[in-house]
């Protein structure tokens, strides 16, 4: 890895991810978490001041030991139990049918394999267990979308694999999902980048 992967990207995704505009998005998809949660993607844990309620715990799923690194502090002032787990969404080190809700906030566009972690996420849930997420994705103008199409293979290389094409509600529900809330809408901002898709699914 190198020192743009390992120290810069980290660094650029924490101070892109803070942007005041975010915090409702995350506010809601936070509250209607519950029971015992796996939030994938992590990042420096600019989620975990926010879960309360009928939150009982929460497992942080991260692969970059820098933004872990980061996330250590906000876990340990946390209202509820966090625990901190340097793994890939890929491959969860979880039992199945062990977690009453997963959360994505802006994830599963890097996801390198997110099929699969779908997969693993699905497995991980428990029969009635929900997917509760928000991301950007690909836009539905024609134009638009073409641009994402050619901005992605460099975009994705400069941000840390993070792609700008990828129709969220098509991926999540041909990958062992129903959808059972869908909110699209765009933020401020290039349209290539902020289209979002905000909502909760179940495993099929």
């Amino acid at each position: 890895m190198s020192f743009y992967q390992r120290y810069v990207i980290p660094r650029l995704t924490h101070l892109a991810m803070r942007q005041k505009q975010l915090g409702p998005f995350r506010q809601r998809v936070i509250d209607a978490a519950e029971g015992r949660v796996l939030e994938i993607g992590i990042g420096s844990g600019l989620n975990f001041p926010l879960y309360r309620g009928a939150v009982k715990s929460v497992i942080g799923l991260e692969p970059s030991p820098e933004l872990l690194r980061m996330a250590r502090p906000r876990a340990a002032a946390a209202a509820i139990p966090i625990t901190l787990l340097d793994a890939s969404a890929e491959a969860i080190p979880l039992d199945s049918a062990s977690i009453d809700t997963v959360v994505t906030t802006w994830t599963l566009c890097t996801i390198p394999n997110a099929p699969l972690a779908l997969g693993e996420m699905r497995r991980v849930l428990k029969p009635g267990g929900a997917l509760l997420f928000v991301e950007h994705g690909r836009a539905p103008e024609p134009g638009v979308a073409r641009w994402q199409d050619r901005l992605d293979p460099l975009w994705s290389r400069l941000a840390g694999g993070c792609h700008l094409n990828r129709k969220m509600d098509d991926l999540i529900t041909g990958n062992g999902f129903r959808m059972a809330t869908l909110t699209n809408v765009r933020i401020p901002g290039p349209r290539t980048h902020t289209f979002l898709y905000e909502g909760s699914a179940r495993p099929a």
